[in-house]
């Protein structure tokens, strides 16, 4: 979910340490790779009490590219031919799989993305990502800078004053519009999680791109208009790459929230009585994405999440 400014609610959480997995497609996925695990990065992404701001640095002529290309003579391990099966078999059942209710209002579709349809939402957010209004790097208080990669689509979110506006105001962009695709498959997965929550056509997407280290503290999406809100019209978020520990909990300061593993191809709704929940991040587990997935989009080391929701003018 996005992350959110001026002392919105964000709790603080310690990093976990992470698994050791053998990973084989080591070299595809860039230099990104070996990240510094240092204090800053432990907090990078936690919000803090203070007003957010935008980094100083002025925006590149291009965004960030979450699929680098390959270095020119990188040798290429292929993950075992058990490993490239079994992927291709749970991609041959998504949208088949188990459907969980959560609690009222809040349901999670494990592994509803095909390998396919999360190749093509990759490379469709690689191709607007570096383009104008494409992935830039938000920053708050003290010139520290998030280790967390954002775009709006549809419609610009301001860290700086939590308002939704039709550019960015620190370089005037126009965010990009979404893709007819992602559209089609926020349908589908409202249409087959049987929430009984309204039906949305969104006009905005927020996509973060966390690396390794990521964090995001617990936190309400209640940016979004007051009908909005009061409808309870539900937030769609897809999750893509390495998988996540993703929080929720009624309040902000409870000691132990509600803990859920987010993997590649997995989708969460929370809409109705559970609009305003806190949530947030935990921690990423490297080396977690699909071989797959990297073997055909070259995505950097991390976790990549697209959250839809309706603004209703």
């Amino acid at each position: 979910m996005e992350p959110r400014g001026r002392g919105r609610g964000r709790g603080r959480h310690s990093p976990s340490t992470a698994p050791v997995v053998v990973r084989y497609e080591e070299s595809e996925r860039g230099s990104g790779s070996k990240e510094k695990n240092s204090s800053a990065d432990s907090d990078s992404v936690e919000m803090r009490v203070g007003k957010l701001s935008i980094g100083d640095d002025k925006p590149a002529a291009s965004g960030f590219d979450i699929c680098p290309p390959k270095q020119a003579g990188s040798v290429v391990l292929k993950p075992p031919l058990f490993l490239k099966n079994r992927e291709k078999r749970q991609s041959s059942n998504s949208r088949s799989n188990v459907v969980v209710s959560l609690r009222p209002g809040m349901v999670f579709l494990k592994g509803y993305l095909s390998l396919s349809d999360q190749e093509m939402i990759v490379k469709r957010c690689r191709e607007l990502g570096v383009g104008s209004g494409g992935f830039y790097q938000p920053g708050y208080g003290e010139d520290t800078k998030m280790h967390l990669k954002m775009m709006c689509l549809g419609k610009n979110w301001d860290p700086q004053s939590g308002q939704y506006g039709d550019r960015r105001p620190f370089d005037g962009a126009k965010p990009p519009q979404i893709p007819p695709e992602f559209h089609s498959h926020v349908h589908s997965a409202l249409k087959d999680s049987n929430a009984l929550l309204p039906s949305i056509s969104p006009d905005i997407c927020i996509v973060n791109f966390y690396s390794q280290t990521g964090r995001l503290g617990l936190h309400q999406d209640k940016d979004e208009s007051p009908d909005s809100l009061r409808l309870g019209l539900p937030v769609i978020s897809f999750s893509i790459g390495d998988s996540a520990d993703f929080l929720y909990a009624d309040h902000r300061d409870l000691d132990q929230p509600q803990k859920l593993l987010l993997q590649s191809g997995d989708v969460l709704i929370f809409g109705g009585p559970s609009r305003n929940i806190f949530h947030g991040v935990a921690s990423i587990h490297p080396n977690t994405a699909p071989n797959l997935l990297l073997q055909h989009t070259n995505l950097r080391p991390g976790r990549l999440n697209l959250t839809f929701r309706r603004f209703l003018t």
